[in-house]
């Protein structure tokens, strides 16, 4: 098949617009550059608040602080709203008179305050709470407030002294967990009995909440789910009167069951929350409800047991309870839902073949266009979609090659970057030029991947082969602040990325290809991918490689030790599977082993078919194995056996382990050791 070049735009930009003595981007900069999170609109669509991060160079003490910009004046910069020294400040929301409320923890832990943007002046507190408010949302008619934090399920009001805390009762430290208690430890922390993340009502009167009460009643389980479920899985209804919000039961099961549902509460009415998806075993998630209230839109799954299944986008009427597949027939998976303001389409998000953008849906018909406008502001991956007046669009974007910004796409498809917070850092860079690759992968099936260089390279390239995890993801157009391409690429490599089979955006089928078969497919894909980056690139040097990966990336990079023995001079594993029988005891969300290999241990058809511990007696090249002490996900003992394999096969290996991380690395001073480690490995192997 025919290889296809696609040169980034901004790449070219970047050249063109590089000082003359630009550097190479280093690990320090990575941890140091400003991020963007969190936009939020005013009513009338003229003010943004956004929170940005900014970290301290040398101590890598991080701050974040609201920053406000007026969309209608020309060449406006943002300006601080909300960023007291020493404190945070998050989740920017506006209520329907253009009060700003957000988080802070000015007042030693985490509460609600707001502020007057048109007025300015100092912020007031208006939650005043037992336990730390972890989001919130504001109902449409400011006079009430949703909020959720980790809360004991005896608690009545936000929080308690709970009396049941699962502990041994006696002068020991040690927990109880009964028979029947689900989830031990989760993603990174060991689970307290009894506590959940809840849902709670608050009046709000005279800028103040008062009156807290649970919306959760009788039901146990997570509101958001956990770890990673945030303020999209809860909703006002317009009436101001209905709460809508996603909970997975907690129970036993909970371990092996991806069910989300979406419940529906009256609020201060005294009957249960109604669960609106009980007919659906998978998830359900999402919620979004119409302008007009008369719909509810969520995003669903149709396999119970698969957190990788495609979510269709629902749509169902709350008054008569018919619901219908809007997007049965698009092969794609929705990552996000936006109602426009006329009610008559909606706005979604989904991966799309190394890209991310942002899609609109006929309430009607179901059809869906891709909105279209120059590459460098609807290319790359988009997100926190935000209909405005005039048919105007807020949205985030990042790249490859940057970081996030804002920008607003008018009615006629106009676009305006809003912010640019990093422009003179990423200034200073030198230029990286971006390439995808398309090939004929494994069953001949199309496979895509990215190249990303120096732009001013001449010589030969050292080849830095990046594999990405989940496997159920994608290494796309992307800004990531752990495994970022450019960064590497800045140290003199051409980085070569594949999108193998079971990654994501390319269709339903290419997914589940994966399933039962870890070791089968996407190493044949890897194979010819990165020979047909090399035929795509005579400046790669792909027989001077090194493979890295984390995750499943790092599973993969135990799977190449034993399988492809003479592919690379060297191997970076983070937070791989080394056993699989092991990972399928260890692990805390046992839904993902059980559905990608087959069922529990016992029940798989070949449960050693994969396993990299296996071809321990095949392993000689060099490798890297890092691995962190609160990754529950793949437990670190999994890295201590393949760095216990390695030396005692003699094989050069070096081995480093965070006490402080999980299953990322997210502090700035350990991403700057973890970013000098990986890159004297590579060094060492690559640049002799």
């Amino acid at each position: 098949m025919r290889n296809l070049l696609l040169t980034s735009a901004l790449a070219l930009a970047a050249a063109l617009s590089s000082p003359a003595m630009a550097r190479p981007m280093t690990e320090v900069d990575l941890a140091t550059l400003k991020r963007v999170a969190a936009p939020a609109a005013s009513p009338d669509g003229r003010w943004v608040v956004f929170q940005m991060t900014e970290t301290e160079a040398g101590s890598y003490k991080r701050s974040t602080g609201l920053w406000l910009v007026d969309r209608h004046a020309k060449g406006a910069k943002p300006i601080p709203i909300a960023d007291t020294a020493g404190k945070n400040e998050t989740s920017p929301a506006f209520d329907k008179d253009g009060i700003l409320y957000f988080l802070s923890n000015a007042s030693g832990k985490s509460e609600v305050w707001r502020v007057d943007p048109k007025v300015g002046g100092a912020a007031m507190q208006v939650t005043d709470t037992r336990a730390d408010v972890a989001g919130f949302k504001i109902s449409p008619d400011a006079t009430k407030l949703l909020a959720w934090g980790d809360i004991p399920k005896e608690c009545t009001d936000f929080g308690c002294e709970a009396k049941d805390k699962g502990a041994l009762v006696g002068p020991g430290s040690g927990r109880l967990y009964k028979d029947g208690v689900g989830f031990v430890r989760h993603w990174d922390e060991w689970e307290t009995p009894g506590t959940y993340s809840r849902p709670f009502i608050f009046n709000l009167e005279g800028g103040k909440a008062t009156a807290a009460r649970a919306a959760d009643a009788g039901l146990v389980g997570d509101t958001p789910s956990k770890p990673f479920g945030g303020g999209e899985e809860l909703a006002w209804g317009t009436d101001s009167r209905t709460v809508f919000f996603t909970l997975r039961k907690a129970d036993r099961n909970e371990p092996m069951s991806t069910n989300l549902d979406i419940y529906s509460w009256l609020v201060d009415s005294r009957m249960m929350p109604v669960n609106l998806t009980a007919n659906n075993q998978a998830t359900d998630t999402l919620p979004a409800p119409s302008p007009d209230g008369k719909w509810l839109a969520y995003a669903a799954m149709a396999r119970p047991g698969y957190e990788a299944d495609r979510l269709v986008l629902m749509l169902r009427n709350l008054e008569s309870g018919e619901t219908r597949k809007l997007t049965d027939a698009w092969d794609r998976s929705v990552g996000s839902i936006a109602w426009a303001p006329d009610g008559k389409s909606l706005y979604v998000t989904a991966q799309d073949v190394l890209e991310h953008p942002v899609f609109r849906v006929d309430v009607t018909t179901g059809r869906v266009e891709k909105l279209k406008a120059s590459p460098e502001t609807l290319e790359g991956n988009i997100g926190d979609v935000t209909p405005l007046p005039g048919g105007a669009l807020l949205y985030s974007r990042n790249s490859a090659l940057a970081p996030t910004d804002l920008f607003v796409r008018d009615g006629k498809g106009k676009v305006r970057q809003l912010t640019s917070v990093n422009a003179d850092r990423l200034a200073e860079f030198d230029p990286v030029k971006l390439e995808k690759i398309r090939f004929a992968g494994a069953k001949g099936d199309t496979v895509w991947g990215m190249i990303l260089k120096p732009a001013k390279a001449t010589e030969k390239l050292p080849v830095a082969f990046i594999v990405h995890g989940g496997p159920q993801g994608s290494f796309g157009n992307s800004w990531s602040t752990r495994w970022n391409p450019r960064l590497f690429a800045q140290q003199g490599y051409g980085v070569v990325t594949v999108d193998f089979h079971g990654s994501t955006g390319y269709g339903q089928a290419f997914t589940d290809s994966i399933n039962q078969d870890w070791g089968g497919k996407p190493l044949e894909d890897l194979k010819l991918g990165l020979a047909a980056a090399g035929q795509q690139d005579a400046q790669l040097d792909i027989n001077n490689a090194c493979a890295l990966g984390a995750s499943y990336g790092g599973y993969m990079m135990n799977w190449i030790a034993g399988q492809w023995t003479d592919g690379f001079k060297c191997l970076v594993q983070h937070d791989g599977v080394f056993d699989l029988r092991a990972m399928a005891f260890e692990t805390e969300e046992l839904w993902f082993d059980e559905w990608d290999h087959g069922g529990p241990w016992w029940e798989r058809s070949e449960p050693e078919k994969w396993n990299p511990v296996n071809h321990v007696a095949k392993w000689k090249t060099p490798m890297l194995v890092i691995t962190s002490e609160k990754d529950f996900r793949i437990p670190y003992s999994q890295g201590l056996a393949a760095f216990t394999a390695l030396q005692r096969r003699g094989v050069p290996s070096q081995l480093l382990v965070f006490p402080d991380e999980n299953h990322w690395v997210l502090k700035g001073a350990n991403s700057v050791q973890w970013h000098r480690t990986v890159f004297n490995w590579l060094d060492s192997y690559l640049k002799k």
